[in-house]
């Protein structure tokens, strides 16, 4: 492992925003703030939007800087990632921006009944090869997972590169009848482009720079049905 990962995994046990509970206390087991996110953490009561796999956590960073009225999680595995985060986020005082180091398949273990009220999932693994689509972010298998928290009229917004991801979400939500309320195939040459609040991630620069078009759907899980592969 490079110093640089151990410098970061040692200033990771310093942010009181970035929380890293073992696998062994939320295997099967409820996250002490688990259903009491605003009352112990955020010590407010305003609205909670997720960040799915977020990498660097410069999306959940940047929205939680300006939109000072709600409450932000970034959720990623990869503790040397999420130190930037974490780190501008208690430098610049940003106190409405969390981190959360954990399995996004353990995310039951965290987040109790109509907790959150948003999910942005933005540019996650496309699991290109076809045994690896359950892996997917938007796959029913995660889907009947944030149904367990996600408020009932709560949007999950998917944001990627990839057009097979895109196309294989909308294939999800056409056949459990799931509201759509938006999607698009060039996000930013469509009449949404204002959706991404004027943030881009790292990746997403990059993406633009060559030209690539960014795919976009915005849809909730107002279903009562368990959500089935397409």
């Amino acid at each position: 492992m490079g110093k640089d990962k151990l410098r970061r995994f040692a200033e990771n046990k310093n942010f009181s925003n970035l929380l890293q509970p073992e696998f062994h206390d939320v295997f099967r087991k409820d996250f002490y703030a688990k259903g009491k996110w605003n009352e112990l953490v955020f010590k407010n009561k305003n609205p909670i939007i997720l960040e799915l796999g977020c990498g660097k956590g410069e999306y959940t960073f940047e929205l939680a800087r300006k939109y000072q009225e709600k409450n932000f999680i970034g959720i990623d595995i990869k503790g040397a990632r999420l130190w930037k985060g974490a780190k501008e986020s208690s430098e610049q005082n940003v106190s409405n921006a969390f981190f959360l180091r954990t399995r996004i398949e353990l995310i039951n273990s965290f987040f109790d009944c109509d907790e959150v009220s948003e999910i942005w999932i933005t540019f996650p693994d496309p699991h290109l090869k076809k045994p690896r689509t359950k892996k997917r972010l938007t796959s029913p298998k995660f889907l009947n997972y944030y149904k367990h928290f996600l408020k009932k009229d709560g949007l999950i917004h998917l944001k990627t590169d990839s057009r097979e991801l895109h196309e294989y979400t909308l294939s999800v939500i056409k056949k459990n009848s799931i509201n759509l309320f938006i999607h698009t195939n060039d996000l930013y040459n469509s009449i949404y482009a204002e959706i991404t609040h004027g943030i881009t991630t790292f990746y997403e620069k990059k993406f633009l720079q060559i030209k690539k078009p960014i795919t976009y759907i915005c849809f909730n899980l107002k279903t009562d049905k368990l959500i089935e592969e397409p």
